[in-house]
């Protein structure tokens, strides 16, 4: 009887302890925090999946900062609903949405052209949207859907976008990668994973290709006044789990732990706009500080390896 009674007291014991330390786990989990109070009045900003999560509420804050805010998203019914919400919070009417789907290069061809027509300048492109371990599938263009994604993609669009970039430095690109880049590798020899896939893995190996076109775009990019870096945004709860079952309930599971959309978005505000990061490039940032890449992402031979191979799937010449 003492000894069940005296497990009971145990059991209530800790349950306490955890209750009265849940705010201070909370604000360390949240992580770090863009303290930045610049503006962006005249700025023109373009970001990539801005129509939910992370890239959503960072849309949110460079909009509350007077940027021109462009939305590309692949769902425009989302994409207005985001960017309707954004403008009734903020009241800067400059928050605009346009199609783009990064599965499809036909699509990013078609709204960088439209960009282009429309707009003089880009100061800020933030390249934030990605797929999460999907069932293997493949991109309009025949590519392994995280792959096409995640790195192509944006790859493509970045490519499409520079000259303007250039033309309106000091300029910023953002790449959103993931801690998740430690456990990636460049498999050259199954690129599309049609060998041997495995969904996990295959975002891993897109998060690393992030790192090493930032590391590579940044060392190309040396005196232009346009500036590469990549971030860990840390685990938030958000939409990008949705094509797993098992991860979506294990989300919903630790949602206590993970950080809520507006926190994962502090360190790609903190990269577009904070002072100190002026002449930055080729970094990795996480919780808006620097932070440790794996041996990986620091090879010089393997990311201009890379380069080419992307240059070369996409049919482009990027010298």
């Amino acid at each position: 009887m003492l000894n069940c009674l005296a497990t009971v007291l145990g059991i209530f014991i800790c349950v306490l302890l955890l209750f009265m330390a849940a705010p201070y786990i909370r604000r360390y989990m949240a992580g770090g925090v863009c303290k930045s109070t610049t503006k962006l009045n005249g700025k023109v900003v373009v970001i990539t999946g801005a129509n939910t999560g992370i890239g959503k509420e960072t849309a949110r804050d460079l909009a509350q900062r007077g940027a021109r805010v462009i939305i590309a998203c692949r769902d425009m019914a989302k994409g207005e609903a985001a960017a309707c919400e954004i403008r009734a919070e903020t009241g800067n009417q400059q928050v605009i949405v346009k199609k783009l789907d990064l599965a499809d290069t036909k699509s990013i061809r078609e709204f960088a052209e439209n960009f282009l027509a429309e707009e003089k300048v880009l100061h800020i492109l933030i390249n934030n949207a990605g797929v999460m371990v999907c069932p293997y599938s493949k991109t309009a263009d025949g590519f392994e859907m995280h792959l096409g994604v995640n790195h192509l993609g944006h790859f493509l669009l970045t490519f499409l976008l520079l000259e303007c970039l250039k033309q309106s430095a000091p300029a910023r690109i953002v790449n959103v990668s993931s801690l998740a880049h430690h456990a990636g590798r460049i498999r050259f020899h199954d690129l599309q994973g049609e060998k041997c896939y495995n969904w996990g893995l295959a975002y891993c190996h897109s998060k690393l290709a992030n790192v090493l076109f930032t590391r590579e775009l940044a060392r190309r990019l040396q005196g232009t006044g346009v500036t590469a870096n990549s971030l860990h945004p840390g685990s938030v709860h958000s939409e990008l789990v949705r094509h797993s079952s098992l991860m979506t309930l294990l989300w919903k599971t630790l949602s206590f732990f993970l950080k809520t959309p507006r926190e994962g978005a502090q360190t790609s505000v903190y990269c577009a706009v904070a002072e100190e990061l002026e002449s930055v490039t080729g970094q990795y940032f996480s919780d808006c500080q620097p932070a440790y890449v794996s041996p990986q992402s620091r090879n010089d031979e393997l990311a201009k390896k890379l380069w080419n191979v992307s240059c070369e799937l996409l049919g482009i010449q990027w010298d």
